[in-house]
């Protein structure tokens, strides 16, 4: 995405489902578990590098042992941070006593993270300061193994305020009003109930401490989670550990945010993408299942595992900018979907360039786009084979014309590669946007000057500000004819409120585009309109019911707005044609039916929360406020 924006964090868990010592023998390293985490969370790393932190749980250790490990890092490679602390804690524990080295017992009393339940979190923070405070996981701390809770997850919820009430009308006092710590404490708050129920239930039969023992057989998970997220408004996939060992991870009931598992007698893993558990378990893809909407998979303190719903499913709406974007295209369903959004945009492309492939050089920006550019030259063969086809069947009658369509190949140079060593630290804005031009290096001499258009595939155009200060410039000097800009995703128009760092109207360039269609016509009294519907609907609490600020589209067509976008993003002194090509929404689908979640894109919001958010965005844009509206 040549604009670069913040989204979903990383999840991800591990339970070693035989004793820790069968690790240990089997494999040649008490790091079986640390090993295997770090691999999970490296392969996930595109999902947060603001932060990460590990947590570790050790099943039945005596008292008197510390049982819970927890590391968090805000350091520049903190993945890497993290676990070369975890190793360093192993030599120097192990300095002179090599003989322990492979003795579970002796391990786990005397060395931090040699536990059999392990969880993982890769932070992108869209809200708060980048500080350790904010790195999950959270931890929750009791002199009650089971009351103990751990928890890191992938979401955003629009109801915080909701939320923080409610835990305020429980007696609870939250140190913030952020959704991290409403969740752990909406969680922990039920996990205690759960804990004194089991409690009164057997206080008669057993005496301590085996009380402890039998409450933690008898706690029932689902209910827990069924009680704590029941009033959620948002997406997320929550990882969560109790301090005696039992897990789970728990999936929103729309299905936005993402989360896959796999299991064998050795181990169950949870991961917010398929290829961290494929490389790092070297498991087949048919194997990996997806954790379904409104289900957690738990798993107790025995290591037995079962999917149960706990919040009952809706129309499951999962993000498309995963498929899009976000994911590695590692992942095969991923690699052929942006293939196919890429190959779906031939018939736009086509009519820009006015059908001329012979002066038209293809190219993407990297490299997110490389996949969908792969989809886009496919689309193109198959164009030109249709071409030969249909000259073979008119019977051409002159062999150098038959050789000329035969042989043709569309023209694909790397036009645009970004100097990653380059960084835009110059702040006086008179020279910032001459050095922002010169982050991406380009390929001189391949392009006709004056003749050949220039097709360059993006993968999503957020802001515009990228292509306006730097990519455009910077094709122009190559000297085309026209340059079009193509989006494999749809035009953005509405702010996200489930994971993603778009959450501001002002950011959008779709939506400066229909301010200004909206100007240009003369019908700015819709903006005045509509932001009286939304007060009205905020201060009755009816925000929930409807979008109200998709009348600002209506109007227009999806053609108007790519040609206005255009126009906006194109210096005054660029010499080339600019045009914008969007994909439609109903291509999106097609590319990624099993992914429909498109509120991004058509402001139908999957939750209630959504419609809310958006309204309240809208006003917070009328009325000159930064803020994001959840």
């Amino acid at each position: 995405m040549s604009d670069a924006i913040k989204h979903e964090c990383g999840i991800a868990l591990i339970r070693l489902r035989k004793p820790y010592q069968y690790y240990i023998d089997k494999y040649g390293t008490a790091l079986y578990g640390a090993n295997k985490l770090y691999l999970l969370m490296e392969k996930q790393v595109n999902r947060g590098q603001d932060g990460a932190g590990i947590a570790n749980i050790k099943l039945d250790v005596p008292a008197g042992h510390r049982y819970i490990s927890r590391y968090r890092s805000v350091d520049q490679r903190p993945v890497t941070d993290i676990f070369e602390k975890v190793n360093k804690k192993f030599r120097k524990a192990l300095k002179g006593n090599k003989d322990k080295a492979r003795d579970a017992k002796w391990l786990q009393e005397n060395i931090a993270f040699t536990g059999e339940v392990w969880m993982g979190h890769l932070r992108y923070g869209t809200h708060g300061a980048n500080e350790i405070e904010n790195c999950h996981p959270m931890l929750r701390q009791s002199n009650w193994r089971s009351r103990n809770l751990v928890v890191a997850g992938n979401f955003n919820m629009t109801n915080v305020d909701e939320l923080f009430d409610k835990l305020v009308s429980l007696g609870q006092h939250p140190k913030d009003k952020v959704d991290t710590v409403t969740v752990m404490e909406k969680i922990g708050h039920f996990l205690d109930e759960e804990n004194q129920r089991v409690f009164e239930r057997f206080k008669g039969i057993y005496e301590n401490p085996d009380l402890s023992d039998i409450i933690e057989d008898n706690l029932d998970m689902q209910r827990v989670l069924h009680r704590s997220c029941r009033d959620f408004d948002g997406g997320y996939a929550m990882v969560g550990m109790t301090g005696y060992g039992a897990a789970f991870v728990a999936r929103d009931p729309a299905g936005i945010r993402p989360a896959y598992y796999y299991a064998d007698d050795e181990v169950v893993v949870v991961a917010s993408e398929k290829p961290a558990i494929k490389t790092a378990f070297n498991v087949d893809y048919s194997a990996i299942q997806e954790v379904k909407p409104g289900h957690a998979l738990i798993i107790d303190k025995y290591g037995e595992y079962m999917e149960q719903e706990f919040v009952k499913p809706i129309e499951k709406k999962s993000c498309s900018f995963e498929r899009i974007y976000f994911s590695r295209a590692t992942d095969p369903d991923i690699y052929n979907e942006r293939k196919t959004l890429g190959k779906l945009l031939i018939p736009q492309i086509l009519k820009e360039i006015d059908y001329d492939l012979e002066n038209t050089v293809f190219s993407y920006i990297p490299n997110t786009a490389e996949t969908a550019f792969f989809g886009m030259v496919e689309g193109l063969e198959d164009h030109l084979a249709k071409q030969r086809k249909k000259a073979i069947m008119d019977g051409i009658l002159f062999e150098e014309e038959l050789d000329r369509v035969l042989s043709f190949r569309p023209r694909i140079e790397k036009l645009v590669a970004k100097d990653v060593k380059l960084r835009t630290f110059i702040t006086d804005d008179s020279q910032r946007d001459d050095m922002v031009s010169h982050v991406y290096d380009t390929t001189f001499e391949v392009i006709k000057k004056g003749k050949d258009n220039v097709v360059v595939v993006d993968d999503s155009i957020v802001r515009g500000t990228t292509l306006e200060k730097s990519i455009l410039r910077m094709l122009d000097r190559l000297g085309p004819k026209k340059i079009i800009i193509v989006s494999s995703a749809p035009q953005i128009r509405f702010p996200d409120c489930y994971g993603i760092d778009m959450s501001k109207f002002k950011e959008f360039i779709g939506f400066r585009a229909a301010l200004e269609l909206l100007r240009d016509r003369g019908q700015e009294e819709l903006l005045d309109e509509v932001y009286g519907q939304c007060v009205a609907a905020i201060e009755t609490g009816n925000a929930s019911n409807q979008n109200y600020v998709k009348a600002l589209f209506e109007p227009f067509t999806h053609e108007e707005l790519s040609k206005k976008v255009a126009q906006i993003i194109t210096p005054a002194d660029l010499n080339a044609e600019v045009a914008v090509v969007y994909q439609t929404v109903e291509n999106l689908h097609k590319a990624c039916p099993n992914h429909s979640g498109d509120w991004y894109f058509t402001g139908d919001y999957p939750t209630p929360g959504g419609n809310v958010v958006v309204n309240k965005a809208f006003v917070n844009f009328m009325e000159g406020k930064l803020v994001r509206a959840y």
